[in-house]
């Protein structure tokens, strides 16, 4: 199999922060997983008057045919372009489905944020570094069709690289994510111009692969059509490297350069 992204697909989601890879895993395969998560819900999807919460979260799918989602030739490929062949490891599992309800009450988790992904000792809460341990990338598996209407999640295209310069100072222990999360004002902008609204949409087996620092956002749900995604993180072999002597970053790595106002090796 060639590249499944193309040059000008990696050189966008280098300054934007993602990528859409459309049909990444099968849509037979998004239906056969929602039949199992619709069941462990308790609600019936054809009966609105059960959907009586605005998000219900489900975690823990391992086995098939979640694994089959998660592992098709077309994400490993995506990964191994934006990553690095042998930097990450294959997904076990597809992490929490957060299915959202057409429904009037606030969710309560719709505040803008990063994701984090280790807890030091003598801490509670997830942090993340510079060199993003335990996380590759943030993904976003549809397994649902997703509109603008249906509470596609928020995305600030290019927020990742104003997060580098707040993680720099900290070093390899890093930075907590409430600590950075305060840092940002109500419109998730950190000490920068206000970033472009970009939303996640598309068609279920589809998969956002977003770089681990950027800003994200659930929604309130004022649509019509229950919406199913899994957002697992893809676990990194090791750490970022930002001083490669050979330079060959990865498209990740060369985002958190760009974002520390660093040059890294053009594309050819």
């Amino acid at each position: 199999m060639g590249d499944i992204l193309t040059a000008d697909q990696v050189e966008r989601f280098v300054t934007d922060g993602f990528v859409r890879v459309p049909e990444a895993f099968p849509r037979s395969v998004a239906e056969e997983c929602r039949a199992i998560l619709w069941r462990d819900t308790g609600l019936d999807p054809d009966d609105p008057a059960t959907w009586t919460r605005p998000v219900v979260r489900l975690g823990g799918y391992g086995n098939e045919p979640f694994r089959r989602a998660a592992n098709t030739p077309r994400l490993h490929g995506a990964f191994d372009q934006l990553v690095g062949a042998g930097r990450w490891v294959p997904c076990d599992g597809l992490g929490t489905f957060p299915i959202r309800f057409p429904h009037p009450d606030d969710p309560g988790d719709a505040g803008w944020h990063m994701d984090a992904s280790y807890v030091p000792e003598g801490e509670h809460e997830y942090w993340l570094n510079l060199r993003s341990r335990g996380r590759a990338l943030l993904m976003l598996f549809l397994f649902s069709d997703v509109d603008a209407d249906n509470a596609p999640t928020r995305i600030k295209a290019g927020s990742h690289l104003d997060v580098p310069p707040f993680l720099e100072p900290a070093g390899d222990r890093g930075m907590g994510m409430f600590t950075l999360c305060k840092a940002m004002d109500a419109a998730g902008r950190l000490d920068a111009p206000d970033r472009p609204l970009a939303l996640a949409t598309g068609r279920a087996g589809d998969v956002y692969l977003c770089h681990p620092f950027l800003i994200h956002a659930a929604q309130p749900h004022r649509g019509t059509v229950p919406r199913i995604i899994a957002q697992p993180p893809l676990i990194p072999t090791g750490l970022l490297d930002l001083d490669r002597r050979d330079g060959a970053y990865s498209p990740v790595e060369r985002a958190v350069l760009l974002g520390l106002g660093r040059s890294y090796p053009e594309r050819s």
